[in-house]
């Protein structure tokens, strides 16, 4: 089979399943070319993807960052201020200090603020009738969360919005930009981050940018460079995999109205549709890591130097690991998808956007009798980010 899963055109119609499984079935461990010369690891198998995100010794985020195509030089010393661009040491005790706000306790607390949100996105949305859903509800909810998560001024979350997009779908006409637009994107938002940051030290403010400035950890505090780089990471990271999650979730149950009805009916169903709606869905498709000395993966010698690329959205269907991983199955227990990533850098907000998701769909059943497409959906042209662009739904009043 000829594989070609960098070009961006291989995913405008979904997840290649075809070629993701001849790889794990033929090829597990894959060279492959980079259009600009070289080429990259494809690591396509659950078990595989496991062992490479859990020797960050071996397979470092640090050397070269996470994405398969290399960074300018100034974007990458910035990238590498990130949580996952940092390995040990430099990365524990930053975690630790965002794992703190991510707790069970505080994300309880912050479930009515987040219900609050949601009703009145579903009371906007109920007025117009015909949304593109991605926009109007899956984008919205993430975006509102996150701005007042880090209390920025209302009027900017528009422009957090297009910054993340420039950052992370580049390669679609539609969202991206020019690779100057690209680079002044991660700047200006690392650069907005930053003077928040200069703003809330010592601020005595409890809003989730004044919590991470002002906090040490290991007699260590976050500098305002440090945290310019976080800024980016949250503010990305929360736009951009919950309104994939919640939009491709959605279209899944729409194709499946049995599913629908059943989480309608019961809400207890949800939190594990959303686990297979992260598993089906995978919101990012890959990060790559750079391996520190040679090695072996699977019988592969891998060399010093080498990019190698966990490839999650083959790892979730491996069969080895999912029985009928082609099935959508809400029911499916245990469910041990790599949607999150794994290990030391293991996704920072997984249970906020499980939260998100699950109090975004409680609140979609109790305000709509249903939904149906007004037309067919368009996926992000992106080797990285999987998710809709657009799906022009009608909303049904109760």
């Amino acid at each position: 089979m000829n594989i070609d899963i960098y070009s961006p055109d291989a995913y405008t119609t979904g997840i290649p399943h075809e070629q993701f499984k001849w790889l794990r079935d033929n090829d597990p461990i894959h060279w492959h070319a980079h259009p600009e010369g070289g080429g990259y690891w494809v690591v396509s198998r659950h078990a595989d993807v496991i062992t490479v995100s859990r020797d960050f010794k071996t397979f470092s985020a640090e050397q070269g960052f996470v994405l398969v195509d290399d960074l300018p030089g100034d974007i990458l010393d910035m990238a590498r201020n990130q949580l996952l661009g940092m390995d040990p040491p430099k990365h524990s005790p930053l975690r630790r200090a965002v794992i703190t706000r991510f707790t069970s306790r505080r994300l309880e607390q912050l479930e009515p603020a987040i219900r609050e949100i949601a009703r009145g996105m579903m009371e906007t949305a109920r007025n117009i009738g015909e949304v593109n859903f991605v926009e109007s509800l899956a984008g919205d909810l993430p975006t509102a969360v996150i701005g007042s998560l880090l209390d920025i001024p209302r009027d900017m979350w528009p422009q957090m919005r297009r910054w993340s997009d420039l950052q992370t779908s580049a390669s679609d006409p539609d969202l991206g930009g020019t690779p100057k637009e690209v680079n002044n994107a991660s700047i200006e938002m690392g650069t907005y981050g930053f003077q928040l940051a200069c703003e809330r030290k010592d601020s005595g403010a409890d809003d989730l940018i004044s919590l991470l400035i002002n906090q040490e950890v290991e007699g260590e505090s976050v500098s305002e460079a440090e945290f310019a780089s976080l800024f980016v990471q949250i503010a990305v990271a929360g736009n951009e995999t919950t309104r994939g999650l919640i939009s491709s979730g959605m279209y899944e149950l729409i194709q499946r109205p049995e599913l629908y009805r059943q989480l309608e009916q019961n809400p207890d169903l949800i939190p594990g549709a959303v686990e297979e709606m992260l598993r089906w869905t995978c919101p990012l498709h890959y990060f790559r890591r750079t391996a520190t000395a040679d090695a072996e993966i699977s019988g592969q010698a891998i060399a010093q130097g080498d990019k190698v690329v966990m490839l999650y959205s083959a790892a979730n269907f491996d069969e080895r690991v999912f029985d009928n991983p082609m099935e959508f199955n809400i029911h499916r227990d245990p469910n041990p998808h790599l949607a999150f990533g794994h290990g030391i850098h293991l996704c920072l907000g997984a249970n906020l956007a499980r939260l998100e998701a699950r109090i975004f769909l409680e609140e979609f059943f109790r305000e709509f009798g249903g939904i149906e497409l007004t037309g067919e959906p368009a996926f992000i042209r992106s080797n990285m980010v999987h998710g809709f662009k657009q799906m022009p739904v009608r909303l049904l009043p109760r």
